[in-house]
């Protein structure tokens, strides 16, 4: 395993969820309701692989789900556990063993974190191992797409989207060929894409929906 040296950075300053949850939670919630609604049983956990300040945990545990999760960023953690200390949110990476640490769930979310991470194999393998056999992951990153990256150059906008400015930001870009190969590769059925934020062509973030097989 990596050493997450350098990795712990990442600011939060409060307990507010960021502008992206508005158009991602409403995509995630209906996903995870149907997944769970399918099942049938009472096993409701969910890990959150890069919690952040800890804000769509809390949000999902008033909602009935079992919520854990880990986030390198101190700043984060310790936000989350001022706010939710009912919660299990831990400093921590996909880097390490979290199998050993919290055992396997039946739906793994990571909301807008791949697009951060030096080594997304590695992620995507610990992401794969955090899954039971017949469980869901939830991924999402920022969309990009060939009218998207047009639009922003057209516009003169891809220093902002772009930017290589933020501290401990962005240095992986995805699109669903790219995010789908990783997802493939670590072993996940990747069963769809939903595009959320604007029109599809223009959408803000993807979410990949990915299975983990039974057998």
């Amino acid at each position: 395993m990596k050493a997450p040296e350098g990795i712990s950075g990442y600011r939060y300053h409060d307990q507010r969820q960021s502008c992206a949850h508005g158009y991602l939670l409403p995509a995630v919630r209906s996903e995870l309701a149907g997944f769970f609604g399918r099942r049938g049983n009472d096993d409701m956990r969910i890990f959150d692989l890069g919690c952040g300040n800890g804000s769509v945990a809390a949000l999902l545990a008033g909602e009935g789900y079992e919520v854990s999760g880990v986030d390198p960023s101190t700043d984060g953690i310790a936000q989350a556990r001022a706010a939710y200390p009912h919660l299990r949110l831990e400093t921590g990476s996909a880097y390490e063993d979290l199998v050993g640490r919290f055992g396997r769930f039946p739906a793994v979310i990571s909301l807008e974190v791949v697009e951060h991470v030096y080594a997304p194999r590695d992620f995507a393998h610990t992401l794969f191992d955090l899954v039971e056999p017949g469980g869901i992951a939830l991924v999402s990153t920022p969309y990009h797409g060939y009218w998207k990256n047009l639009a922003l150059a057209l516009t003169d906008k891809f220093d902002n989207h772009f930017t290589a400015l933020w501290d401990h930001g962005h240095i992986k870009f995805w699109s669903r060929r790219t995010l789908r190969l990783l997802l493939q590769e670590a072993g996940f059925q990747v069963q769809c894409f939903l595009r959320v934020g604007r029109v599809p062509i223009l959408a803000k973030s993807m979410i990949a929906i990915a299975r983990k097989p039974t057998a």
